[in-house]
């Protein structure tokens, strides 16, 4: 049996990152703006979508993708007010989410936010900075009054990782999902890292039920979406875990689960990271 070898995004791109050509990657890099609601905004470059605060008591970042982009990030800050953050929330742990804290820490004065776990899992890996560790954590969530808006930092446990946070911005109605949302993709489960496939489906379940019709999402990962969009993605996993599941159940292995492949409704959901392949493998490893 085939077995998910749990890669992170930070490992995949340190790994990558090694070469002439990852860097001319990150250089060729655009990082864009888009104003989602009222003072909340989404960047977008290479790596998780960054979700922004920007008003009169300053600049306030979701997540900051890979360290190589942050004079670019900065950049686009400047833009809407200013280039140095006040706070930094880290929905999880992941490089593509975390990679510029050092910089944004040191360098710009930010407080950086998170859940406990991500700090902790930081912190065990000798490749990140101490600068680049959360410096505030917490453990069911915490809130912050920031730009007349009430910001909600809800922990959920073992979804994507055992550190997950998403951000409901009040006022705005925005909700920022972190990695517990790939819009029009299948989600990366890091089972190694605390994640599983009931406690995925079960975070996005609960953050249904917390957001209506009209409130606007920031997905980890693709474009700026909505409930109904977020509900269509959890029917996606549920679908495909109870096919999975029941493939195992008959006693198939997970070669031939990923032979006989999915249904072909879901061929638009496979992209470079988390093929067709790796999804099955994920979903029968949990099952």
């Amino acid at each position: 049996m085939k077995r998910i070898v749990s890669y992170t995004f930070a490992t995949l791109f340190l790994i990558v990152a090694s070469s002439a050509q990852a860097q001319s990657r990150f250089d060729n890099v655009e990082v864009t703006a888009e104003q989602v609601n009222g003072n909340v905004h989404m960047l977008t470059g290479f790596g998780g979508n960054i979700g922004v605060s920007a008003g009169d008591d300053g600049i306030l970042i979701i997540d900051d993708q890979f360290a190589p982009l942050a004079e670019k990030i900065a950049a686009q800050l400047d833009k809407l007010g200013s280039d140095a953050p006040k706070y930094v929330i880290n929905t999880h742990y992941h490089g593509d989410h975390t990679g510029s804290n050092a910089f944004f820490h040191s360098h710009k004065g930010a407080t950086v936010f998170a859940h406990s776990n991500v700090r902790v899992r930081l912190a065990n890996d000798e490749e990140i900075e101490p600068e680049a560790l959360p410096t505030v954590t917490y453990e069911d969530g915490i809130k912050l009054y920031f730009n007349d808006d009430v910001l909600h930092v809800i922990h959920l446990p073992t979804g994507h990782t055992d550190g997950d946070s998403v951000v409901w911005f009040e006022k705005a109605d925005v909700l920022h999902t972190g990695d517990l949302f790939f819009n029009g993709m299948f989600p990366y489960i890091d089972l190694g890292a605390g994640g599983s496939v009931e406690g995925y489906m079960d975070s996005v379940r609960i953050l249904l039920d917390k957001i209506s019709d009209e409130t606007l999402i920031i997905p980890g990962h693709g474009k700026v979406s909505n409930k109904a969009e977020y509900a269509a993605f959890l029917a996606m996993i549920e679908e495909t875990f109870a096919f999975v599941k029941a493939k195992k159940a008959e006693g198939m292995s997970v070669e031939d689960v990923v032979k006989s492949g999915l249904d072909e409704k879901w061929g638009t959901w496979n992209w470079n990271f988390i093929t067709t392949e790796r999804w099955i493998n994920t979903l029968y490893t949990d099952a």
